[in-house]
């Protein structure tokens, strides 16, 4: 599979490395332009390029972002329309601003601007040396470091669920965006927890 990241900081690119690991083609990019992430292009097995993101985001049929939450209205629509788009930022008041998020996930409001996109949030409570670190495909699935997605598609969560377990770690079928963008947020029980699949289960059925 082909696919593209839009931020190449400390998620995004260590998803680029995992990612080309696995054998998956990687295009990264971040706000910078390629110049800025020269010394990225090549990674293991050659497969990481590196690109703008207009063509991070024509890269594939999934595409990753990880860009502060508060620059979210940045991403290309039309571009991104279609695709699976793997939302990964967090929303941080103290960073992006106060928002009135209306009592939604915050990722609902990137699926908002991305209309015409397969939205799911994964990836995003995990911090960035775990995610390096704790991938383990040796162990049961129930065993493994939890990764939960969240998505109203479907089909695009089973990907992305199937793309998590590749990588090592346990993919939860966390349900729909709006109850399970809320589960997953800063501040819930599961966020940056170092826990199992079946550790997470209980504490997001609640």
């Amino acid at each position: 599979m082909t696919i593209g990241i839009i931020g190449a900081g400390n998620i995004g690119g260590t998803l680029a490395t995992l990612l080309a690991a696995a054998g998956h083609e990687v295009l990264l990019s971040n706000s910078r332009g390629p110049e800025s992430l020269a010394d990225r292009a090549g990674g293991p097995g050659g497969r990481i390029r590196v690109g703008t993101v207009a063509e991070a985001a024509a890269a594939g049929d999934l595409v990753v972002e990880a860009i502060p939450f508060g620059r979210y209205r940045d991403l290309p629509a039309e571009a991104l329309a279609g695709r699976i788009l793997v939302s990964a930022s967090n929303y941080y008041p103290g960073r992006d601003g106060e928002l009135d998020l209306g009592g939604r996930a915050d990722t609902e409001l990137v699926a908002d601007h991305l209309a015409g996109s397969r939205v799911v949030k994964a990836f995003n409570t995990i911090w960035s040396g775990h995610l390096a670190s704790r991938g383990d495909a040796a162990k049961p699935h129930d065993d493994r470091r939890v990764i939960p997605v969240a998505g109203d598609d479907a089909d695009a969560r089973r990907t992305v669920l199937d793309l998590v377990d590749e990588l090592g770690f346990g993919g939860l079928d966390n349900g729909g965006l709006h109850d399970g963008g809320l589960r997953q947020m800063p501040g819930t029980p599961v966020y940056n927890a170092d826990i199992t699949v079946r550790e997470a289960r209980p504490l997001l059925a609640r």
